[in-house]
């Protein structure tokens, strides 16, 4: 009888062992999934995110300057018409992340800036030059220099860099989704993300 209750003992403790290995081994091996999963989710959303807009200026520019002294001042002017098309990028291949598999959790470390790219078109009406002081090469420059910086103005002030943030959010998210689906956590800047709602009111 002894024997025979040895015997149950010695069997029920192998069945648990293989059980217990058993689920070992299948918990690893979704972690291994899930974490493959996660990259390959990344890797897709690693693109780059464009937002285009349109912009149209008209400036004037004027230059004058003395010549012998104060007898003479002679100007030369121009009328800029400058049509712009903007593109603001954001190259989500750039993305610096952590993969945490024992805690399963994503952590996104940092965020590229975007990319603002400006391709003016110029065109140059009515300019009149003295003969003693010509339009140059400095003077095209100085145009391309100053339309650039009023563009800027004008982009900052208008909707194209929200716009912008939200297509990248709205990218970005795909992580939270994927991430809360498996029962992860999704991190920015140390920061647990709770909610999409969360998520969709960082501030990058």
């Amino acid at each position: 009888m002894r024997k025979i209750l040895f015997g149950i003992i010695v069997t029920l403790i192998v069945l648990f062992t293989f059980k217990y290995c058993g689920e070992k081994r299948d918990s690893k091996l979704v972690l291994q999934e899930n974490t493959a999963l996660i990259q390959e989710q990344i890797k897709n959303v690693g693109k780059l995110v464009v937002t285009e807009g349109h912009f149209s200026q008209v400036f004037t520019y004027e230059n004058s300057k003395q010549i012998f002294g104060d007898l003479i001042q002679v100007e030369k002017k121009a009328l800029v018409v400058v049509n712009a098309d903007v593109t603001i990028a954001y190259d989500l291949s750039k993305i610096e992340y952590t993969i945490d598999a024992s805690t399963k959790t994503l952590q996104i470390l940092d965020i590229p800036k975007e990319e603002i790219k400006i391709n003016p078109d110029f065109e140059y009406y009515d300019i009149q030059a003295d003969y003693l002081n010509p339009f140059e090469a400095k003077d095209y420059n100085e145009i391309k220099k100053t339309v650039n910086k009023q563009l800027m103005k004008k982009i900052e002030a208008s909707d194209l860099k929200t716009n912008a943030q939200n297509r990248l959010l709205s990218e970005l998210s795909k992580f939270y989704i994927l991430t809360n689906s498996l029962g992860w956590t999704l991190e920015y800047s140390q920061t647990p993300i709770e909610s999409l709602e969360v998520f969709n009111n960082l501030k990058l």
